[in-house]
């Protein structure tokens, strides 16, 4: 997946559909529906949990979940509020999302969207797994400020909860397991892939002077140089944690805190550039608020040190014109994916 599109080099591309390991017993959920996750053109397949396979009744119950604010401790904050599907699901153009007790956060809340090629959550990589980070945000005190016990208790006394579960995971005792399950099927199927590149790719649109320009300046090693990270075509990320150059000493650790290693300090993982256009503000701390501003940054604006990533680090200052930063924004703004900001299926039920 690292090297996918890596140069660009557009042939026919198959419609897949999600890998299931072969060694998931079907008799294990024989009140389920599984559901058959169909794979853009383009995006690899999606290896699914062996213990978390996707069911319709499992993909419904997620889906309620992430939209309902009963996981918060005052019943007023929803994984919604901070990731809201007209912005590629991240937050509105907000610095940083407000938490139930008016606490204002440190990061930046990421896009979700092909969550399940990640394997690590979060800026920092702190959560393992997808089914992991579900309860990181439920229990933070400047977010939800909830505990586990506390949700599982307003779940299984809430008067249809327990029959989604019992659907779902044949038990209507709710645990946390089942819990983190159900909203990380939903977040799974979460996939967008249909962007004006991904139709110029199956040859079904064309891409501007300018975006073409864009394109090329885009993979130019000289020049725009973004591939490196942000791998041309597919996810357009490796999802690996580097350092770009954005404080000499990093304010916030990053990658350090999970790993305890000096080398990873002001670390992040590198986000997909994919619905790039509705996400601002940009980078972490969310300190950009426009494409303009982040082109800077790595034109110009980059500071270099010991901890600066070396893709990064062996480039040269003002190697762009604003004519060329221009192209490049306008490529970018061809990964806007309309029909996954509005795909009712991702929507509030």
């Amino acid at each position: 997946m690292k090297n996918f599109f890596r140069y660009c080099a557009i042939g026919i591309l198959m419609v897949s559909s999600c890998k299931v390991d072969p060694s998931i017993d079907p008799e294990l959920l024989p009140h389920t529906h599984s559901h058959d996750l169909s794979i853009p053109e383009g995006l690899p397949d999606m290896i699914i949990p062996t213990n978390n396979p996707l069911t319709e009744e499992g993909i419904a119950l997620g889906r309620k979940l992430f939209y309902d604010p009963i996981l918060s401790k005052d019943g007023t904050i929803s994984c919604a509020s901070c990731h809201r599907q007209s912005f590629a699901f991240s937050d509105t153009s907000i610095q940083f999302s407000l938490g139930i007790d008016g606490l204002e956060g440190t990061r930046n809340a990421m896009p979700l969207f092909n969550l399940g090629y990640q394997k690590k959550f979060f800026w920092d990589g702190g959560a393992a797994s997808l089914e992991d980070q579900v309860i990181a945000p439920i229990q933070n005190p400047v977010e939800m400020h909830e505990t586990l016990s506390g949700v599982l208790s307003k779940l299984q006394s809430h008067p249809e909860y327990p029959a989604l579960f019992q659907k779902a995971f044949a038990s209507s005792q709710i645990t946390t397991t089942m819990l983190m399950k159900a909203i990380a099927q939903f977040e799974r199927t979460m996939i967008s892939g249909n962007s004006k590149f991904d139709q110029y790719l199956r040859g079904q649109a064309t891409l501007s002077q300018q975006e073409q320009l864009g394109m090329n300046l885009y993979m130019q090693e000289d020049k725009g140089d973004c591939f490196h990270c942000h791998t041309l075509g597919s996810t357009f990320s490796d999802f690996e944690f580097r350092n770009n150059g954005l404080d000499a000493v990093p304010v916030d650790p990053g990658r350090y805190l999970v790993t305890l290693n000096e080398s990873d300090r002001g670390k992040f993982k590198t986000p997909s550039l994919r619905n790039i256009e509705v996400t601002a503000p940009y980078m972490h701390d969310g300190r950009f608020s426009t494409l303009q501003e982040v082109l800077n940054h790595y034109n110009s604006g980059f500071i270099v040190n010991e901890l600066t990533d070396p893709n990064l680090a062996i480039l040269s200052k003002n190697r762009m014109t604003q004519q060329e930063m221009d192209a490049i924004i306008a490529f970018l703004k061809t990964l806007t994916d309309y029909e996954f900001l509005t795909n009712p299926r991702f929507s509030k039920p």
